[in-house]
C-alpha cells in the first residue's frame, strides 16, 4: 500500500555574491517598492477618509502600470515586483482586520526592511540565480534545494543581500512522536519543560551590551549625516545584525530539538507585545518604575518568545506534531497535588512550596507540568466537544 503524502512549503535562504552594480540595482528596486507601498497606502487612506471607499490591488495595479510609463527610473524596475508589493499591502490589511498585526505603516529608508519578491521569471542554476532585468547573481550555497521553486524574495540584512527561495516539497505524512511536554518560558531560564529539562537563556544582548553602548556613545559625538557618522552607524548596524543572527541560530537549534522528539507540545499563550509595552506613560499621567520595566522589556524581547513559538509551530507541523497554546493564568501558582492556588505558593523565583499541603518542586518545572495538563485537558475537550477547562488544567495523577 502506497504511503500517503502531502505538500509543504519550505524556504531556503542564501547570501548573495552581488557585484557593486547589482547591489546598486537591488537598492534602487527596493527604493521604488518602498515608494509604491507608501503611495498606495496613502491613496487607500485618503479614499476611505474622504469618500468612505475601500481600495484594493485590483483597482491600484493599473495605476502602478501607468506610473511606470511616466517615469523611466520606475520602468527600469521589474513590473512583477511592484505588483507583488501592492498585493503585500492587501495581505497587510487582511492581517490587520483579522487582528493578527497592527495597521500598515509607511516604509522608511533605513528603518524598514528592504525586500522585493519575484513570483515568476527567475531561474536557479547550481550556485547562481537569474533575476529579470538584473541577470545572473551568484550565492553561497550552504544546503541543497529540494522541491519545486514557487517564488523568490531578495532582502537586505545589514550590509549583505540575501535570497530566499520558497519551494513546494512533497513528503510522506510523518508518524508523530508519542512523547508530550509542557513548556514554561522565562527570562532567567529560557524555558523549563515538564520532564525536568531546563534550557538556559544565552542572553545574547547582555553579552554584547557594553560594546553596543560604546559604539552608540561614539555615534552621539559625530556630526549628524557626516561620513564618520555613517561609518559609526554602520558598525552599530553590523553588531545588531550579529546579535539577531546569534539569537535566531540558538532559537532554531532549540526548537528543532524539541520538535524532533515530541509529538505534543503545550506552551503558554503569551501576549509578548502587551508584556513588553512601555511603562513611560504621558506628561500628565507618568508611569511608575519605568527604568525597571524598560530592563524587563529588553530581557523579554531578547529571549525571543514570539520567534520561539513561531518556529516551534511550523517545525511540529512538518514533523506531524501538535502545538497547543493555553491561558497562562495561575499556571505558576497552582499546586498540582491539592489544587490550591495562591501567590504565596511561589515565594521565590526558583522554588514552589504549596502553603496548603506542603508539596515542593522547582517553580518553573511545576509550571510546565501545569501547562502540560492544561493542554491535555483542552485537547480532550476539543475532541469530545465539552467546555474548555481553566488554564491551570487538571491535577497531577497520584
Amino acid at each position: 500500500m502506497q504511503k500517503a503524502r502531502r505538500i509543504i512549503h519550505r524556504a531556503y535562504k542564501f547570501r548573495l555574491k552581488a557585484t557593486p552594480e547589482q547591489t546598486r540595482q537591488f537598492s534602487q528596486i527596493a527604493g521604488v517598492c518602498r515608494l509604491v507601498w507608501n503611495l498606495c497606502l496613502e491613496q487607500r487612506h485618503l479614499a476611505y477618509t474622504v469618500a468612505r471607499k475601500s481600495l484594493s490591488s485590483f483597482s491600484q495595479l493599473p495605476e502602478v502600470t501607468a506610473l511606470r510609463k511616466d517615469y523611466d527610473w520606475i520602468e527600469s524596475v521589474p513590473s512583477q515586483v511592484l505588483q507583488q508589493k501592492v498585493r503585500d499591502l492587501d495581505a497587510a490589511y487582511k492581517n490587520f482586520f483579522e487582528r493578527r498585526s497592527d495597521f500598515p505603516e509607511r516604509k522608511k529608508k533605513g528603518k524598514s526592511v528592504d525586500s522585493f519578491r519575484f513570483p515568476q521569471g527567475f531561474k536557479i542554476d547550481n550556485r547562481r540565480v537569474f533575476m529579470p532585468k538584473i541577470g545572473w547573481v551568484g550565492f553561497f550555497k550552504s544546503q541543497e534545494i529540494a522541491g519545486t521553486p514557487k517564488h523568490m524574495t531578495v532582502s537586505r540584512n545589514g550590509k549583505h543581500w540575501f535570497v530566499s527561495i520558497c519551494c513546494e516539497v512533497e513528503q510522506g505524512i510523518p508518524t508523530p512522536k508519542s512523547k508530550a511536554v509542557g513548556i514554561d518560558m522565562g527570562i532567567a531560564k529560557l524555558c523549563a519543560m515538564s520532564d525536568g529539562t531546563v534550557i538556559e537563556n544565552p542572553k545574547i544582548l547582555l553579552k554584547y551590551q557594553k560594546k553596543l553602548t560604546k559604539l552608540q556613545r561614539r555615534l552621539a559625538k559625530k556630526v549628524k549625516f557626516s561620513k564618520n557618522f555613517y561609518k559609526a552607524k554602520a558598525k552599530i548596524t553590523a553588531l545588531h545584525t550579529k546579535i539577531a543572527n546569534t539569537r535566531r541560530d540558538y532559537t532554531h537549534k532549540t526548537t528543532t530539538e524539541i520538535a524532533k522528539n515530541h509529538g505534543l507540545v503545550v506552551i503558554e499563550d503569551l501576549r509578548v507585545k502587551n508584556m513588553s509595552a512601555s511603562a513611560k506613560g504621558s506628561i500628565h499621567n507618568p508611569g511608575k518604575n519605568v527604568r525597571q520595566k524598560s530592563g524587563l522589556n529588553r530581557s523579554i524581547l531578547d529571549a525571543a518568545w514570539g520567534e520561539f513559538r513561531r518556529q516551534l509551530e511550523y517545525k511540529l507541523d512538518w514533523a506531524g506534531g501538535i502545538l497547543i497554546a493555553v491561558d497562562p493564568k495561575n499556571t505558576s501558582r497552582k499546586c498540582p497535588v491539592c489544587g490550591h492556588t495562591a501567590k504565596e505558593n511561589r515565594r521565590t523565583q526558583s522554588d514552589f512550596v504549596c502553603v496548603a499541603c506542603g508539596f515542593a518542586d522547582d517553580a518553573d518545572v511545576n509550571a510546565a507540568g501545569n501547562i502540560l495538563r492544561a493542554g491535555h485537558a483542552r485537547l480532550a475537550c476539543e475532541v469530545s466537544g465539552a467546555v474548555i477547562p481553566p488554564a491551570a488544567g487538571t491535577l497531577k495523577a497520584a
